[in-house]
């Protein structure tokens, strides 16, 4: 069984993590959305050309690093059920978000980058943009409440009760 100081060290690490990843969704959201999908195709100038923002280097160090730490995580906690079940809870929702990411919000936001190209009417970027948003800070309010299972494993015992801990021995042994 992993020490309590690694089991915690991994839950703290994984709820850093998630915190910065909550930090970036509530900037986007709140500061870079909301301008940069107020007016397509003109607006993509935000993500354009050699001044163009490139978020994508956020959102790529960040979500490896998250996985990865919830992978320790839950590999350091393992026997420890109620730890378990809640960073498992946390992952497996974040997991679901990441596959509707990859298959409508990456896309879509690829669209948008293209949108001086594409020739769609500004009106159907707009509402294209507006449902974007929409749609997004649901994901977003789902994120931060999957946030609260982490914080609640911190509250969890990082060692066995005494019971399952004789019990481990004696099957050890």
């Amino acid at each position: 069984m992993a020490s309590p100081k690694l089991s915690n060290a991994s839950l703290m690490l994984s709820v850093v993590l998630w915190g910065t990843l909550l930090g970036g969704i509530a900037y986007s959201h709140l500061v870079y959305f909301p301008v940069y999908l107020s007016a397509l195709p003109d607006s993509s100038v935000v993500v354009n050309g050699p001044y163009g923002l490139r978020e994508g280097v956020f959102w790529g160090l960040i979500h490896p690093l998250l996985i990865l730490s919830l992978v320790a995580t839950l590999a350091l906690n393992w026997r420890l059920r109620g730890r378990r079940n809640l960073v498992l809870l946390s992952f497996a929702v974040y997991m679901a978000v990441m596959v509707v990411t990859s298959i409508y919000f990456v896309p879509e936001l690829r669209a948008f980058a293209a949108s001086p190209e594409s020739g769609v009417p500004a009106a159907e970027w707009l509402t294209r943009g507006q449902r974007w948003q929409r749609l997004s800070w649901l994901r977003g309010a789902t994120m931060y409440a999957c946030f609260l299972p982490l914080l609640f494993a911190l509250t969890k015992p990082a060692v066995l009760p005494l019971k399952a801990a004789k019990a481990e021995a004696t099957f050890a042994g």
